[in-house]
């Protein structure tokens, strides 16, 4: 199969672990290694993860920028946990992308080896970029709330014909708009608002459907989050992260039969704590009853390496992507949205999300 010829912008923790995934499973491939782990998917109608090529990146951080690919995925503030020991040679460049929204102001309040330092480069033209590097499809991994960072790629995008997949809460596929310019245009789009494989909303989404599915009520619930790595870091700027809010909270909603009160369901973003670096601890409650009103409480602690977690969903998007590319298909791929995003053009619940994925493999279903 010919390689899956992918962009990056935001090198980032979820770039370097997407990366580093991409290398220990070509290892696997290479070793003959026939039991996959961590994969939902080793084989996606042919490609497989080692299939994906990064062609061009974009970051604003004056120690990624000009920088080998490989050095930038590594280079602070990155801190998630090694997976592969030495990422090969890379002979991609990173360019120096716009600013923008993309870095909250109070970022600047922080030691520089927990945060962005801006390089003081001229952005490059990404139209000029993607078009130069024949890039197919574009992984969106800016912080969460760069409103009109994200909004600038997606338009390079739509300008040529690269493929867009939204890994952040910022509404692109999902909004009738931009998603109805990407089915025009016949151009593939997964979004928006990556899960995680075993993450906090999946499996919030997972128990909350639980309750409903024994005939148990859940009267309130709240999901806390903690970590100390640069996302954590941004959203101490809670007006960046109201479409986080929204985009977990409906993830969890979704899958009740009946909506909670605003006032009885909590979930985002709660604390960075730095010596956490990329490790994510999710807190739990969910109160409800039982048979004859009798009180039910639940309470979970999970603790997860954030940004792999993450990867093992977008290694999935990129190839289901190129599956569309490859049949001329275009606008937002609903069934793998539905599967991969919290936030999707139309929510589904987890088993038939699934079930839809594995028909849109098999070329039941367009979407």
């Amino acid at each position: 199969m010919e390689k899956i010829r992918v962009a990056i912008v935001g090198v980032g923790n979820c770039a370097s672990s997407l990366l580093q995934g991409v290398e220990f499973y070509r290892a696997a491939d290479l070793q003959a290694v026939t039991e996959h782990v961590g994969l939902m998917h080793y084989d996606v109608c042919g490609y497989r993860p080692s299939d994906i090529e990064v062609v061009c990146a974009f970051d604003v951080d004056q120690r990624k920028v000009g920088q080998p690919l490989d050095v930038a995925a590594l280079a602070p503030p990155n801190n998630t946990r090694p997976l592969y020991p030495k990422l090969p040679r890379s002979g991609v460049v990173v360019q120096m992308g716009p600013v923008l929204d993309g870095v909250a102001d109070h970022m600047r309040d922080h030691p520089a080896e927990r945060t962005f330092v801006v390089a003081e480069r001229r952005p490059v033209d990404a139209v000029e970029v993607l078009r130069e590097s024949r890039a197919e499809i574009l992984v969106n991994y800016l912080p969460v709330g760069s409103q009109v960072a994200t909004e600038h790629y997606a338009r390079a995008c739509l300008e040529t014909g690269v493929s867009f997949i939204n890994c952040i809460p910022v509404f692109i596929v999902s909004d009738p708009q931009w998603g109805e310019e990407f089915a025009r245009r016949g151009i593939p789009a997964v979004g928006d608002d990556i899960k995680s494989q075993v993450g906090a909303t999946i499996v919030h989404r997972m128990l909350a459907q639980l309750f409903s599915d024994r005939g148990a009520v859940l009267d309130r619930t709240y999901q806390l989050n903690t970590g100390g790595n640069t996302d954590f870091l941004n959203m101490l700027d809670r007006e960046r992260t109201g479409s986080k809010r929204r985009s977990k909270t409906e993830a969890v909603q979704s899958a009740l039969p009946k909506p909670l009160p605003d006032t009885q369901v909590h979930i985002g973003p709660s604390d960075y704590v730095a010596w956490q670096r990329d490790n994510k601890v999710c807190f739990l409650r969910m109160e409800g009853r039982g048979f004859g009103n009798a009180p039910l409480e639940l309470e979970l602690r999970l603790s997860v390496e954030d940004s792999p977690n993450s990867a093992g969903c977008v290694v999935d998007a990129i190839r289901c992507c190129r599956v569309a590319r490859d049949r001329g298909v275009g606008g937002a791929l609903t069934s793998i949205a539905a599967y991969l995003m919290k936030h999707p053009p139309w929510q589904l619940a987890d088993d038939l999300a699934k079930e839809q994925v594995e028909r849109f493999l098999r070329g039941e279903i367009e979407r």
